[in-house]
């Protein structure tokens, strides 16, 4: 696991794109991205998107899977994960839509719907880079604590904290679904490479537990400790109640940003 510590949460959004683009760059043929939704990977979108106009990254022929989605909403309600993909994701990178694929929160058989997503990422021959966030408690995509570290895309009850997190998105709490599909953690550990993102104090005990923690189901996160190629780029609330955090800080502190990934 690498781990990086930036000034700022715009830095750490320039690093991880850094990240993703270099990944996505060596991959022979089109790359294929999992993509995340809530406002911690947003600045790691906005320094890719800033790469593809400029021309020093080219996306258009890239597939996407977004890790989850919830229950109930259509895909044209704002809040769905659809929707936000299609506008932070989608049109900013120069994808084409018909490669960009969300869990069906509003099949009929959500079940078969969770098989079916996870043949699809099969037959795309499998994520090349995983970009995340981590919830306050720990979870990544939707995987709550106490999820199987093995567990496989699936319907999954959301946790009371998790709700209240993404209450200011919906009008009330009341409005926040209770449900949601999601890639599950041995889903998420089968990409090649995870780029991880998280900013703000608010995150600081999670990365802790994702970073140095036991490797345990109450923080589902630190399953990423078991994985061969993840990087960790976080701004300095983040990192603020990690244990070596001065000799993380020291890992790059002679490059400057938009250098750490540039081989």
């Amino acid at each position: 696991m690498e781990i990086v510590i930036c000034s700022t949460a715009d830095e750490a959004g320039e690093v991880a794109a850094a990240r993703v683009a270099q990944v996505a760059s060596q991959k022979e043929g089109p790359a294929v991205l999992g993509v995340a939704t809530g406002s911690s990977p947003l600045a790691l979108y906005r320094h890719l998107a800033a790469r593809v106009q400029r021309g020093d990254l080219d996306l258009s022929g890239a597939s996407a899977f977004a890790l989850d989605e919830y229950v109930g909403l259509p895909a044209s309600d704002p809040q769905s994960y659809a929707s936000i993909i299609n506008e932070t994701v989608t049109v900013p990178l120069g994808l084409d839509p018909a490669r960009v694929h969300v869990p069906q929160g509003s099949a009929q058989d959500l079940r078969q719907a969770c098989e079916d997503y996870e043949a699809a990422i099969k037959a795309a021959g499998g994520v090349d880079v995983q970009i995340l966030g981590i919830g306050s408690n720990g979870h990544i995509g939707f995987n709550e604590p106490t999820s199987s570290l093995a567990s496989r895309t699936r319907i999954k009850t959301l946790n009371e904290q998790t709700r209240r997190d993404n209450a200011r998105f919906f009008p009330t709490l009341d409005d926040v679904p209770r449900h949601c599909l999601t890639q599950g953690l041995g889903t998420i550990m089968d990409a090649r490479a995870v780029v991880l993102v998280a900013q703000g104090e608010g995150k600081a005990d999670a990365v802790a537990g994702l970073i140095e923690g036991p490797v345990s189901a109450m923080c589902p996160g630190s399953v990423l400790q078991l994985h061969r190629t993840v990087t960790v780029v976080i701004d300095e609330a983040a990192a603020s109640t990690l244990t070596l955090r001065d000799y993380y800080a020291h890992t790059y502190a002679h490059k400057p940003a938009w250098q750490r990934f540039a081989d």
